[in-house]
């Protein structure tokens, strides 16, 4: 296993005039990670190196104007998503960021939503209720759910779920209840390291698709 901590950067574009709606910088971020691992092109070396580590860490740096061109000059992929756009970047050590990606902010990604949301499709990516995040985390967070997602899939669920563009919904559980009902369903579930913001261990996100029930083993 490898010994060096990596990261999984992601850049939110967050224009002073026209923010994104925070459910759409959510799927955005999913999507994101969900393109790297589907291809990883060349970047496969990086992203062999972040998940040998055993953890899956991702940090959200939000960027506007000047930042964000600078962003989208260093290798990555931007995914468009209605109101939102996020870039991810190849994986990098904690401590040796891209200069332009280092000097970015990770505080400030407070968003909302002033829209109603479409129909949510499988997979449904369903937030706990219960724990308060900001935007820049709960994008971490669903990017997380996600992943563990793609990795509970086969090779013919991952191609069906190409084909729809690798969408995902992100939904808010309506109740602590039926949060801890997906949980106990054996579908993936995000446990949180307890890095920032929430306690460690705390249950962030569980991962929702007919083919995942069961899939994951209840501890």
């Amino acid at each position: 296993m490898n010994s060096e901590l990596y990261v999984l950067p992601l850049v939110v574009r967050i224009e002073r005039a026209t923010p994104p709606e925070r459910t759409d910088a959510m799927e955005a971020a999913a999507m994101a990670v969900l393109s790297l691992l589907d291809k990883p092109g060349e970047w496969a070396a990086e992203l062999h190196a972040w998940q040998s580590t055993g953890k899956i860490r991702k940090v959200v740096r939000r960027a506007r104007g000047a930042e964000w061109r600078r962003a989208v000059a260093l290798p990555g992929r931007t995914v468009a998503h209605r109101t939102a756009e996020v870039r991810v970047h190849p994986p990098v050590p904690l401590d040796d960021w891209p200069r332009d990606l280092a000097r970015l902010q990770v505080s400030g990604t407070e968003l909302t939503d002033t829209r109603d949301l479409p129909p949510a499709e499988a997979p449904i990516l369903w937030a706990n209720p219960e724990l308060a995040m900001s935007a820049g985390k709960a994008m971490a967070q669903a990017g997380h759910a996600a992943q563990l997602a793609w990795w509970a899939s086969d090779a013919a669920e991952r191609a069906a779920w190409r084909e729809h563009g690798l969408a995902v919904s992100v939904r808010v559980a309506s109740s602590r209840d039926d949060f801890e009902a997906k949980v106990a369903a054996g579908l993936p579930v995000v446990r949180d390291a307890g890095f920032t913001e929430i306690e460690p261990g705390s249950c962030t996100f569980v991962a929702d698709a007919p083919w995942l029930l069961g899939r994951v083993a209840r501890g």
